[in-house]
C-alpha cells in the first residue's frame, strides 16, 4: 500500500514538473565540513554533527523553526541513544518538539531517500515544510559484546546468588570476550564492497592506471574548489573549521600507482587511494513547493524534475545501480546525455564510477539489463564532478546525499544548466537518481 503510494506521488511529481505546475523545490541546502573519522569530529556523535547542520540550514534560510512541518534525517550506523537521529537533531537544533522527525536508512543513499520522502509528504499534502538530510559518524561506531556474552549479560538480570552468577560463565570461551565491530560486509553474499566493485571493475575493463587517474582528478578538483572558495559557499564552519579536511591537493599519480591493492590481493586494481575512505559529517536542505517558496521571497536553488530507485542482485552488481538509475530515469524524461550540463556521481570508488560509465555506454547494457533499448552513451568528463567527490571530499554514508543534491543544484546555477542528474550506489545493490531542474 505504501510502496504504491509512493510510487503515485513520484509518478504525480513528474507530471507536475513536466507540465510547469507547483514544483517541489530546493530551497538551499548545507552541510558539516567532511573529516576523516578519528580526527576533528572525534569527540562527536552522529547527533552533534546532525544538529550543526540543521542549525545552519536554519540560520542560513532564516527560517523560523515552528514554521517547519517535518524533518526526515538519515542515518546508517545507528547509535542505541539516538536511533531516531532526526528527532534529538531538530530537538538539538532548535526545532520545537511539535515537529515529528523520524529516520530513514537506505546504506549510502540514506540522505537521498530522506530527501525523496520530505518532497512526497509537500506533493501529498501532508507537509508545506520539510528540512532533510543526513549524518554519520565513524569516529564513534557502536561496537558490542559476541552473542554468547550478550545472552549472559541479559540472564543476568534474573541471578540473585554468587553461585547464579558463576553458572553464567560456564562454556564461555576467550574468543567469546572479543568486541564485534559493525560489519562491512554485504548481510546477504558475506562479501567486502571494495571485493566486489574490484570484480566489477575487471568485468568493465576499467584499469587500475585509469582509476588512480580518475581518483587523482578527484583530489585535484576538490583542492581547486576549495581554493576557489566555491565548496565553502555549502560549507558552514563547525569550531572555526570551513574546509573539508581529506582532500589531498598535493597527490600525485606516481604516489597512488605506488599503493598496493587493498581488497584483491595481490593483483587487484582497488587501494586505498582510489577508495572513499571513512568519514564524518552531515548535510541539510529545505524543501518547499515552488510557489511557498516565492511567496516567502527566497529564490530556490532548484526544483526536483524526476527520481527513481533500483536494485540488481548484490551478488554480481553490488554497485551497479547508477547505471540502471539513470538509464531508466532518462528515458522517462526523455533526456539525452547532452542534455545534462551538471552530473554529480558519488564515489565510492574509481573504479566503481567508471564502471558504470562504461555500462552507460554500452548497447549490450541498455537492451539486455536496463531494459531502456538505447543507451544513454557517452558522458562529457568535464561534466562530471567538477569539484571533486566523495574519493577527495569524504564519504559520510548517511549524509553524503544532501551533499550531492546542493553541489549538483549550486553547479547548475553557477554554470547556467538547464538540467543536472544525481546518483548514487548502495549496499545491497540497490542505486538512486534524481534530475533537477532550474528555476
Amino acid at each position: 500500500m505504501l510502496a504504491r503510494a509512493a510510487g503515485a506521488a513520484r509518478r504525480e511529481l513528474s507530471t507536475a514538473a513536466s507540465k510547469g505546475k507547483d514544483r517541489i523545490v530546493l530551497v538551499d541546502g548545507v552541510r558539516t565540513p567532511f573529516h576523516p573519522s578519528g580526527t576533528l569530529f572525534n569527540n562527536y556523535i552522529a547527533q552533534d554533527l546532525g544538529r550543526f547542520a540543521i542549525k545552519g540550514l536554519l540560520a542560513r534560510t532564516g527560517i523560523n523553526p515552528a514554521e517547519l512541518d517535518y524533518v526526515t534525517y538519515g542515518n546508517v550506523i545507528q547509535e542505541v541513544r539516538t536511533s531516531n537521529i532526526a528527532r534529538e537533531s531538530a530537538l538539538g537544533a532548535g526545532i520545537p518538539d511539535t515537529v515529528p522527525a523520524h529516520t530513514v536508512s537506505m546504506a549510502c543513499i540514506s540522505a537521498n531517500q530522506a530527501i525523496t520522502t520530505g518532497a512526497a509528504y509537500i506533493h501529498a499534502g501532508q507537509a508545506e515544510m520539510v528540512v532533510a538530510g543526513g549524518a554519520e559518524t565513524m569516529s564513534d561506531v557502536p561496537i558490542r559484546w559476541s552473542r554468547p556474552v550478550r545472552q549472559r549479560m541479559l540472564a543476568s538480570r534474573k541471578a540473585r546468588k554468587p553461585a547464579d552468577f558463576l553458572k553464567l560463565l560456564k562454556g564461555l570461551k576467550l574468543a567469546d570476550l572479543a568486541p564485534e565491530a559493525p560489519a562491512i560486509a554485504e548481510f546477504s553474499t558475506g562479501e567486502v564492497m571494495g571485493h566486489s566493485s574490484d570484480r566489477m571493475a575487471a568485468r568493465f575493463g576499467v584499469t587500475r592506471a585509469e582509476q588512480d587517474e580518475f581518483a587523482l582528478r578527484s583530489h585535484h578538483n576538490a583542492a581547486k574548489a576549495t581554493a576557489d572558495g566555491i565548496l565553502k559557499e555549502e560549507i558552514m564552519p563547525v569550531d572555526g573549521v570551513q574546509e573539508d579536511t581529506g582532500v589531498r591537493g598535493d597527490s600525485t599519480l606516481a604516489k597512488l600507482s605506488s599503493l598496493k591493492p587493498a581488497f584483491v590481493r595481490p593483483h587487484g586494481t582497488h587501494t586505498a587511494a582510489n577508495s572513499s575512505f571513512l568519514t564524518d559529517g552531515a548535510s541539510a536542505v529545505l524543501l518547499m513547493k515552488e510557489s511557498r517558496a516565492k511567496a516567502m521571497g527566497f529564490t530556490p536553488l532548484a526544483a526536483i524534475k524526476d527520481f527513481i530507485y533500483v536494485s540488481q542482485d548484490p551478488s554480481e552488481e553490488l554497485l551497479l545501480g547508477p547505471a540502471y538509475a539513470i538509464a531508466k530515469l532518462m528515458k522517462r524524461c526523455g533526456l539525452g546525455a547532452n542534455e545534462i550540463g551538471v552530473w554529480e556521481l558519488h564515489e565510492a570508488f574509481a573504479g566503481q564510477v567508471l564502471s558504470n560509465l562504461r555500462a552507460l555506454e554500452s548497447d549490450s547494457f541498455a537492451a539486455d539489463k536496463a531494459k531502456t533499448g538505447k543507451k544513454v552513451g557517452s558522458v562529457d568528463m568535464d561534466k562530471i564532478n567538477a569539484h571533486g567527490g566523495s574519493l577527495s571530499i569524504g564519504h559520510p554514508f548517511g549524509a553524503t546525499g544532501g551533499r550531492i543534491i546542493t553541489t549538483t543544484a549550486n553547479r547548475m546555477n553557477r554554470e547556467n544548466s538547464e538540467f543536472g542528474i544525481l546518483a548514487a550506489c548502495a549496499a545491497g545493490g540497490q542505486g538512486h537518481a534524481m534530475i533537477l531542474e532550474r528555476v
